[in-house]
């Protein structure tokens, strides 16, 4: 069974940073993809970044260079690291990954919450 367990959120100040990490239970190389959406109260859920297989990344237009989504294939993790952040970004973050061949799949984390407030 894959799991995927997010760690980092917390509570920061407006200008503040924070790093989140999603620990796979498999290795990294069964994902062709490894993202952060986020969900803020009464929005739907958003994508935030996204990496793939090649090391390719995408983020959403809101991220403006803020973000930086990253893989460690040592850890089997893969990590957000985000700044200058933004009341605005408050939101649960979850991360999804899309498994491929034995694993094929469309796997979710249960989030971790970030507040950004003064």
């Amino acid at each position: 069974q894959v799991q995927l367990v997010e760690s980092g959120g917390g509570l920061v100040q407006p200008g503040g940073f924070l790093r989140l990490s999603c620990a796979a239970s498999i290795s990294i190389s069964n994902f062709n993809v490894m993202s952060w959406y986020r969900q803020a109260p009464g929005k739907e859920r958003e994508f935030v970044a996204g990496i793939y297989s090649d090391d390719s990344t995408y983020y959403g237009d809101f991220v403006k260079g803020r973000f930086t989504i990253s893989r460690d294939h040592a850890k089997d993790t893969v990590d957000l690291q985000m700044n200058s952040l933004k009341p605005d970004d408050t939101a649960v973050y979850y991360c999804n990954s899309v498994g491929w061949g034995h694993y094929e799949g469309d796997y979710w984390g249960q989030g971790t919450q970030v507040t950004v407030s003064s």
